[in-house]
């Protein structure tokens, strides 16, 4: 599998909480990267991203499956 040519990843924050999020965008020469970077922190679903936190977060002890060993 590879990966998609010329992307870059970029850290936003939440204005609001200040939680910061991962993005990977291909952006064209001369772009305004701040002004990219804000528009994108604030069209972001930090609701969505708090809950697929959240979720990831809740495992259960004794839950898991167990490898058997040879």
């Amino acid at each position: 599998m590879g990966s998609i040519a010329n992307t870059k990843s970029y850290q936003i924050t939440n204005p609001e909480t200040g939680d910061r999020a991962s993005i990977i965008a291909v952006l064209p020469k001369g772009a305004d990267l701040d002004a990219y970077l804000d528009g994108a922190a604030k069209r972001f679903d930090w609701k969505a991203w708090a809950d697929q936190k959240a979720n990831v977060n809740k495992v259960r002890v004794g839950q898991q499956k167990q490898v058997k060993r040879k």
